[in-house]
């Protein structure tokens, strides 16, 4: 089912606007009808599409005769909601009322009405019709065996409860709600995935008793040349002729399913990616959007990430990530996202950097195993700061490319040092760096020398002149530092009594060495620098 709530809201997308609500927004919604009798009869449904009326008392009518609990009406020329139409309606009936745009046509505002309210039943992606469990059902008694239906992924999308034949692989793949690795791996090799691409027919998988299979029957499902799914029987032998027909035929009705309720999903996304641009670019009243999302209204964070498989599969992870990040049931998800370039963006409730951490866990638990996701957490922001937080968010995410997939995402709160300087060294490669000075000077002598000047400066600014911490943190005796300092000296004009001077070495060297190889190996003998 869908509620009005996730109605008004996806419907505010499309211009249309809610002007009456006497009934919980939390109503459910079941069915969609016209203004019409059949034999004799008022056609009843919870959504009445008020094609034809005249105003909103009218239409109001027409919803109650139908016992519906909202009613669609068009406003053709700002007369059906004008305030003398809405003090013509029944206070009396609870019906709710949501005014269709002049500019937005019928056929669209059906398309979409039908789409939500009867293709929006949940499911594990939150998208597509229930029935799908039923079909698959229907399908293990036809063919006498337990059923699961997976898409192009191998990701679980319904099972039947009927458990003939049902085996240890059939358990872990639902549980784990994806085949196990080890076992796409074995229909992999046994031409089982090669066979689906190219072929209609079922195909039988004998068993393997190391991977838990007793046998399968396996068909593709596919909607004119793009496969769009499987449908697994578990079963000892191939089926006999009718039961193959049966799965044959099971295959195309789980296709049409498949497309209904993709549909869905690509409706819902299309709305969500609009409304979560609008706040990150802050092209709209925040607190409107906010809601039309279904967001509480309180602080966010923004999450930036980026998913990698190959360099050639660059795309295909990342819109991977986005299938899986906007995977949920219906609008229960904490967050919102959408795709802006290479980059997908979350908006996520909160004030607590662990819950960011936990949502980007969670998202690469979803992803396979060989995908790498990079991520940077923004500072937690109001609603109508969330441009400046994406700004934050992309900062730290360019931060975490610059380490190892393994690090923990940055988060701004904790990282803005590392930002700075980051920045820093963006500029530096712009080719603004100096190519004169002390602390240049320095580093071209440590390359044609082989000495380690650099570091020990870095490391006595961070001690804060403190030969015996700066010779803790290179590994070196004090007396070598200091030995290192006066040979420096001799070098180049390092000013090091100059607070000015001192900075301003902080600051270049900060910024033009590169974090992952600053700490360099000792050297113990100080005649080597």
């Amino acid at each position: 089912m869908v509620r009005l709530d996730r109605l008004v809201n996806v419907l505010g997308g499309y211009g249309l606007r809610l002007v009456r609500c006497p009934v919980p927004r939390s109503t459910e919604l079941r069915s969609v009808v016209l203004h019409e009798r059949t034999a004799g009869r008022t056609v009843v449904g919870d959504v009445l599409l008020a094609v034809g009326a005249g105003s909103v008392a009218e239409a109001v009518r027409w919803a109650s005769t139908a016992r519906a609990a909202v009613v669609l009406v068009r406003d053709e020329d700002e007369s059906v909601v004008s305030d003398h139409g809405m003090e013509q309606a029944d206070e009396e009936q609870p019906v709710a009322v949501i005014v269709v745009d002049p500019a937005v046509s019928w056929s669209e505002v059906a398309t979409v009405v039908y789409g939500l309210v009867l293709e929006g039943r949940e499911t594990e992606s939150g998208r597509g019709p229930t029935d799908l469990f039923a079909l698959a059902d229907s399908l293990a008694d036809a063919v006498d065996g337990a059923v699961t239906i997976e898409d192009r992924l191998s990701r679980v999308l319904a099972y039947s409860s009927l458990q003939q034949h049902a085996d240890r692989a059939r358990a872990e793949t639902i549980l784990g709600r994806q085949a196990p690795e080890p076992l796409r791996a074995l229909f992999a090799a046994r031409g089982v995935v090669a066979h689906l691409e190219s072929s209609d027919e079922p195909l039988f998988v004998p068993e393997d008793p190391d991977h838990g299979l007793t046998g399968r029957v396996v068909v593709a499902v596919r909607a004119g040349r793009e496969l769009l799914g499987s449908v697994w029987v578990t079963n000892p032998h191939p089926l006999g002729r009718e039961r193959h027909q049966a799965l044959t035929d099971g295959a195309r009705t789980v296709a049409l399913h498949l497309l209904r309720s993709r549909a869905s999903a690509d409706l819902e996304r299309q709305v969500e990616t609009d409304l979560v641009m609008q706040l990150l670019e802050g092209t709209a009243d925040a607190a409107t959007v906010v809601s039309k999302l279904g967001l509480p209204q309180k602080s966010m964070y923004v999450i930036a990430s980026r998913a990698h498989l190959a360099e050639q599969e660059r795309h295909a992870a990342l819109l991977l990530a986005f299938d899986r990040a906007t995977t949920g049931f219906g609008w229960s998800r904490p967050g919102r996202s959408a795709i802006a370039g290479n980059t997908l963006y979350t908006v996520l409730p909160g004030d607590d950097i662990s819950a960011a951490r936990t949502w980007i866990t969670s998202l690469r638990a979803a992803l396979p195993t060989r995908l790498a996701l990079m991520a940077g957490i923004s500072a937690p922001a109001a609603s109508e700061n969330l441009p400046a937080a994406r700004e934050e968010a992309d900062e730290c995410l360019a931060l975490h490319e610059t380490r190892h997939t393994g690090s923990v995402p940055p988060a701004y709160e904790e990282s803005w040092d590392d930002i700075l300087l980051q920045r820093l060294r963006t500029a530096a490669r712009a080719g603004r760096a100096p190519a004169r000075g002390p602390v240049s000077e320095l580093r071209r002598h440590d390359t044609e020398h082989d000495t380690q000047y650099v570091a020990t400066l870095r490391a006595w600014l961070q001690a804060q002149g403190d030969p015996a911490e700066a010779g803790r943190q290179l590994g070196v005796h004090e007396n070598t530092i200091r030995y290192r300092l006066r040979k420096m000296t001799e070098l180049t004009t390092l000013d090091l009594g100059d607070g000015k001077k001192r900075f301003a070495m902080m600051i270049e060297v900060a910024a033009l060495d590169n974090p992952l190889t600053s700490t360099q190996p000792p050297v113990s003998n100080p005649d080597q620098g």
